[in-house]
């Protein structure tokens, strides 16, 4: 098994799987966020990159399953088309909120959701746009602020990886096919147009970051 991503929700899922016996061969990251001196305690093996991982994994992973956890990478089709299964953990409700939870947890705010949800899919070469395999939904409060479901969507996001861990290792899970719409992408670029909002009346609690202000200094410099 191997994964590839960043951040917290990575190691947590890698060392969740290697808790429950599971036989984690790599850990390739982006580099964004430090490896925790936990992975080494493990001895996990850990390879740090700036490009894309391509169908070398392959020869890395015993069981051909591929995490991939707050993903800075674009897959290609070497990867995707070498015969591994690959899924994604995605902070959003596909096929309406496709991109990055920074940006998809803002809009779902300022769009007035009253719920949301962490989705489960196989990856392919278009993103965040494979078939879903299992979402978990969450409700969105009439006050709630970006810090608030930002919480929720990452509890929501680790809990679909445990609850589905073993499916996926057993090769038991079935994909839908996404609706092709209504379908929304939230990237980087809608980031930087959120600042366009500002007399919104949900404006505030869309960029109300709180404990995520030191995690993303570029949001509260864009939003603020």
């Amino acid at each position: 098994m191997i994964f590839i991503g960043d951040g917290s929700l990575l190691w947590r899922a890698a060392h969740h799987a290697r808790d429950t016996g599971l036989a984690v061969d790599l850990v390739c990251t982006g580099g964004r966020t430090p490896i925790p001196p936990s992975a080494e305690k493990d001895r996990i093996r850990v390879v740090s990159r700036t490009d894309p991982p391509g169908a070398e994994l392959c020869a890395l992973t015993g069981d051909g399953v591929v995490w991939s956890i707050d993903n800075p990478f674009i897959l290609g089709a070497p990867l995707l088309r070498s015969g591994l299964r690959v899924y994604n953990i995605h902070g959003g409700s596909l096929p309406e909120y496709r991109g990055i939870p920074m940006a998809t947890v803002a809009y779902a705010i300022l769009n007035g959701e009253t719920e949301f949800a962490a989705t489960l899919h196989e990856v392919d070469e278009r993103i965040d746009a494979g078939p879903v395999v299992a979402e978990r939904r969450f409700p969105i409060g009439p006050r709630d602020g970006f810090e608030d479901v930002m919480v929720e969507l990452v509890e929501a996001c680790h809990q679909l990886f445990v609850d589905h861990l073993d499916a996926v290792v057993a090769g038991t899970l079935t994909g839908r096919r996404q609706p092709a719409a209504p379908s929304g992408y939230y990237g980087r670029e809608a980031i930087s147009q959120l600042g366009a909002h500002r007399d919104h009346p949900r404006y505030a609690r869309a960029t109300d970051l709180g404990l995520f202000e030191d995690f993303f200094p570029e949001l509260a410099k864009a939003w603020g």
